[in-house]
């Protein structure tokens, strides 16, 4: 998968609509962006390659095929690094830039002094980005043309699809680097989060995590993933809106170093796509008795 470093990115993001939409669902790849706007590249210390170390790459392509289905897809074409949708609009770290931040900017959560908010400091083995402090401005008008639109759009999705069901899965698509597990025995194959049964219906994790069993793959639930901002956010199971998380080992799917994909992508993607239709089947029958109670 080549990365693509461009003057502007345009469109920032797209949602995929499937010909005719039979179910609730709403699958999004907010991580897996390889269009480089120009002006950051020049501003980092790093290399390209070293720069995509934070990308989900291809898990778009992994996820995309779900609209032949009758689903929906989003995703943004914007790195990570540039701007993290999976965060607080305004989860900033005060050392990052030059300029005063808004009074109400977070700047003492856990991801920001981790140098992971919403602009990153670091990527990789915690290698810093910038080699000097940006303005304030820069991440203004990151949050205001990409971070805010691509919101905007998410929930606008999740409350139509409400409206037309009763009630709308958002299943928020990532990839974690296989050095997370530090020997092949060990090594998991997805973690499914739902924020420790807070996000949604313990239906929907039953149904991924058995039929990714039947497939084979090793799954754990919310370790070390339960969910970030996306899924916490949008996951109010009480009002029928649903949210969960999946993580992909990258092993499965690509060679990490060259960011290409392996042999083995075909069958997973295929595998991930008989997925969500057993997940969409059982999950809009399950959801059913809870749909109808709130009418």
């Amino acid at each position: 998968m080549m990365a693509v470093i461009a003057d502007m990115v345009d469109p920032t993001f797209e949602i995929v609509e499937p010909a005719r939409l039979s179910a609730p669902f709403l699958f999004n790849s907010p991580h897996s962006g390889v269009i480089y706007p120009r002006a950051f590249v020049e501003q980092s210390r790093l290399p390209l390659q070293t720069l995509r170390r934070s990308e989900d790459t291809l898990v778009d392509a992994l996820f995309r095929d779900v609209t032949q289905s009758g689903m929906a897809f989003m995703r943004a074409h914007f790195p990570r690094c540039y701007l993290d949708l999976n965060r607080e609009p305004y989860e900033l770290d005060p050392r990052m830039f030059e300029g005063r931040l808004p009074a109400f900017a977070n700047t003492r959560s856990m991801r920001v002094s981790g140098g992971l908010g919403t602009i990153a400091r670091i990527v990789g083995e915690a290698q810093e980005i910038y080699a000097r402090r940006i303005p304030i401005d820069d991440a203004i008008v990151r949050i205001e043309t990409l971070y805010k639109p691509y919101h905007r759009a998410l929930r606008q999705r999740m409350v139509q699809m409400q409206r037309a069901f009763g009630v709308a899965v958002l299943v928020d698509c990532h990839s974690m680097p296989s050095g997370c597990h530090r020997d092949e025995r060990s090594r998991v194959d997805m973690v499914i989060g739902d924020r420790y049964g807070t996000s949604c219906a313990p239906v929907l994790p039953d149904i991924m995590e058995t039929e990714l069993r039947r497939r084979g793959y090793s799954v754990v639930r919310n370790k070390p993933y339960a969910g970030g901002f996306i899924t916490e956010h949008y996951g109010n199971p009480a009002s029928g809106m649903h949210a969960l998380q999946i993580e992909i080992n990258r092993a499965l799917y690509m060679d990490e170093p060259t960011y290409q994909a392996s042999e083995r992508f075909d069958a997973l993607r295929q595998d991930l796509l008989d997925v969500a239709q057993a997940l969409s089947r059982i999950a809009q029958i399950e959801l059913a008795p809870a749909r109808h109670a709130a009418e």
